[in-house]
């Protein structure tokens, strides 16, 4: 017996029976055509003939549904009930289909979904959970009209805004000192006591205890104060939140550590969390809490971690994933045709601190990453290493744009990030010069975009120091004058509530340095609640911070706990973000914003005041694929019978791609949750579930455009369609 076999003849539980007995009193045609067939294969039959006849008036769902391509016109073109009708002719379309399910370690998924209903209505069996008939209700509901995809008002969501204060709320300043003062306070006596020891970080004999008090408050301002006592045990960081943490968390960090998770809070992002909650800010801190604090899933998976991104795997002289040939097996990353990623060997290896949702947590399994910092001082050979890796860009036709990442690229010395940016701009240049011999049409992308990837505004803002800015405002003045034009810090702020005092002035001084600051959130379960997200671009646009992505929380089944449905981030894209949306009309003003870095905040202002907008929506919701690219075009084409769906997901189609993905196809993503478990979560995090109303309708998505000020410049000359470095 085989084991799709064994699933059929499993017994559905007594409350999915409840929930099909639902289902067939709300679709009679549906029972009819369940009832009286005699297999899977009438079925099909029946319900595909029910479904083109009965519907055959919508034909925006039909020519969606036949396309080989779809586009954002296409998509702006449907309706609510053409979603579920485009599912169901999906789902019978893919039906007996098997896709290793990464979830559960490969083990093979099948998505049959009307083979399950027949097999419950005639048997009783087929082994389908709660969330997979609570799914199918919807989706009938959504067919027959009885429920209705209904955008809420401006008003309501500001509503939801409304709950979520800022951390430049007064109220949670104060909140913060507190905490502030409770952790230095424990600090001083561990010192005291010797219970933790520092050669640079000392007592006198003579020192009184307001004296190691304010100490410490000076310390608290230098980033190598927080690196050092960074806190590396569950009970470390227990006692610094002043033993707040129930049993229940505190024994699955305990797992944590047994499993050989590793901690790395520094003290300030560690006050940013509530201890004594406060009334109007119930349950504000959770999307940063749930960033410190790891999931039963994260300790149970952790030991089995699969790497998601397939082209992060190199071997130098051979293609990766996407097709390029890279110089090194751990410094150059690439997807895209424009743009690498360059990682130094360096403390830019290294955080300010762990996520618990961190793409690079396959690597902590494996020992590759850790938070042994002494050791990632650069040796005397990464000089003549980076110079080998920036001729990679000088060489290469169609590389304009560097991304300078970890790790943490801040978390790299001011020295080292001066000769990086020296060599920078000194490959730039010989790129830029040789490309005046060339002939036009035979020349080179020449480098018109520098970009740092650091969260340390946000997890350390301590380290953005005046010698630092001095740094990037030197390299700024001389870099436009080969050629670079854009420079651009890309952060990660994930809630309103990390827009502290601290982190303001950090993004001032950096905008003071002529850089654009952008910013990239992970849609995590937490931020997910209605609100937070626009929320959190309200924030940031108030300080001068624009928002470029939302990303889909990546990985398989140890970060299903901070996983929200791609249904919901459709969702917060047309009910939420929404109410950002830039006309056409603003979009040669936007595009100037980059001529301007220093007057960012008040050009932000004057935007959103003459266009009317809470804020500015310049960032596309996607998911990074474990493939090539990003993208949110994708169809549910199957669902499992616990209820988790089954995207199919096709390439952003309104960027440069490398051309192997005219021979990948399609990329098949089985998620962790079905929404049914999504919407429990939402109430344990205290939301109310009416509030996400038409969640299960979301079943297909599409890719944003990019916003103009992310456009690279244009050349006054026309490069070559020559591709090198790249093996198909």
């Amino acid at each position: 017996m085989t084991e799709i076999e064994k699933l059929d003849r499993i017994a559905i539980n007594v409350e999915s029976h409840r929930l099909l007995q639902q289902l067939l009193e709300e679709n009679p045609p549906l029972e009819t055509i369940l009832r009286n067939s005699k297999n899977e294969t009438e079925v099909v039959v029946g319900v595909r003939e029910w479904i083109e006849k009965s519907f055959k008036e919508h034909k925006a769902a039909f020519n969606f549904y036949h396309s080989g391509e779809s586009d954002r016109t296409m998509f702006n073109k449907l309706k609510w009930k053409d979603y579920a009708i485009i599912r169901i002719l999906d789902y019978i379309d893919n039906a007996g289909k098997e896709y290793p399910d990464q979830n559960l370690h490969g083990e093979i998924a099948v998505s049959n979904p009307l083979r399950l209903l027949w097999l419950a209505v005639n048997k009783g069996t087929g082994g389908a959970k709660p969330g997979f008939f609570k799914d199918m209700i919807q989706l009938f509901r959504q067919l027959n009209g009885t429920t209705r995809g209904k955008k809420p008002s401006r008003s309501k969501v500001e509503e939801w805004m409304d709950r979520f204060p800022t951390g430049l709320d007064p109220r949670i300043i104060q909140l913060r000192e507190e905490n502030k003062l409770r952790i230095i306070k424990i600090l001083a006596r561990k010192l005291d006591k010797e219970e933790l020891k520092s050669d640079k970080y000392q007592f006198n004999n003579s020192d009184t205890e307001a004296d190691k008090l304010e100490k410490i408050q000076r310390w608290w301002e230098q980033q190598k104060f927080h690196l050092h006592f960074a806190f590396r045990s569950p009970e470390l960081i227990n006692e610094m939140l002043d033993y707040s943490l129930d049993p229940d968390t505190l024994k699955i960090l305990k797992e944590a550590e047994e499993a050989g998770i590793p901690f790395f809070v520094n003290p300030y992002y560690l006050s940013l969390l509530h201890v004594r909650v406060p009334y109007f800010a119930v349950g504000a801190d959770l999307a940063i809490r749930y960033y410190i604090l790891y999931s039963k899933q994260l300790v149970n998976e952790f030991g089995s971690i699969i790497a998601w991104e397939k082209e992060d795997k190199v071997e130098p002289g051979k293609p990766n994933e996407a097709g390029w040939i890279l110089p090194s097996h751990n410094n150059v990353h690439r997807r895209y045709p424009e743009v690498a990623i360059m990682i130094p060997d360096s403390m830019g290896r290294a955080c300010g601190g762990l996520c618990s949702s961190c793409q690079r947590m396959y690597d902590f399994q494996s020992g590759r990453l850790n938070f042994n910092l002494d050791k990632l001082m650069p040796n005397e050979k990464w000089p003549d290493k980076l110079k080998r890796l920036l001729k990679y860009f000088e060489e290469d036709t169609q590389l304009r744009d560097i991304l300078i990442t970890g790790g943490d690229a801040f978390m790299s010395s001011d020295n080292t990030l001066g000769n990086i940016l020296e060599e920078v701009y000194q490959m730039a240049k010989r790129k830029r010069e040789k490309n005046s011999a060339l002939p036009e049409g035979e020349k080179r992308a020449e480098i018109v975009r520098v970009r740092f990837g650091t969260r340390l505004p946000v997890y350390l803002p301590q380290r953005i120091t005046q010698k630092l800015v001095s740094i990037l405002h030197d390299f700024k003045q001389k870099a436009e004058k080969v050629g670079i034009r854009q420079f651009v810090i890309q952060t990660h702020f994930i809630s309103p509530m990390e827009v502290t005092p601290e982190a303001n002035t950090a993004i001032q001084k950096l905008i003071g340095a002529g850089w654009i600051i952008t910013n990239q959130e992970v849609f995590t379960a937490p931020a997910s609640r209605r609100g937070h997200s626009a929320k959190l671009r309200q924030a940031l646009n108030d300080i001068g911070v624009l928002p470029y992505y939302t990303f889909t929380v990546k990985g398989y089944m140890e970060n299903s706990f901070g996983f929200a449905p791609n249904a919901r981030v459709v969702q917060e894209q047309l009910e939420e973000k929404y109410f950002g949306k830039i006309d056409e009309k603003y979009y040669k003003t936007i595009r100037e914003f980059s001529e301007e870095p220093t007057r960012m905040p008040e050009n932000i202002q004057a935007l959103r005041s003459n266009a009317d907008l809470p804020f500015l929506a310049c960032d596309r919701n996607v998911l990074n694929l474990p493939g090539v690219g990003k993208s949110l075009s994708f169809r549910v084409i199957g669902i499992t019978r616990y209820g988790r769906r089954i995207l199919e997901f096709d390439h952003d189609k309104t960027r440069n791609h490398s051309p192997i993905i005219n021979k990948m196809g399609k990329v098949i993503i089985i998620e962790s949750k079905s929404i049914h478990e999504y919407l429990n979560q939402m109430e344990e995090l205290g939301e109310k579930r009416d509030d996400y109303q038409g969640l299960y309708g979301y079943s297909i998505g599409q890719t944003e455009s990019r916003m103009p000020i992310y456009e690279y410049p244009e050349y006054d000359f026309q490069v070559t369609h020559e591709l090198t470095n790249l093996e198909i």
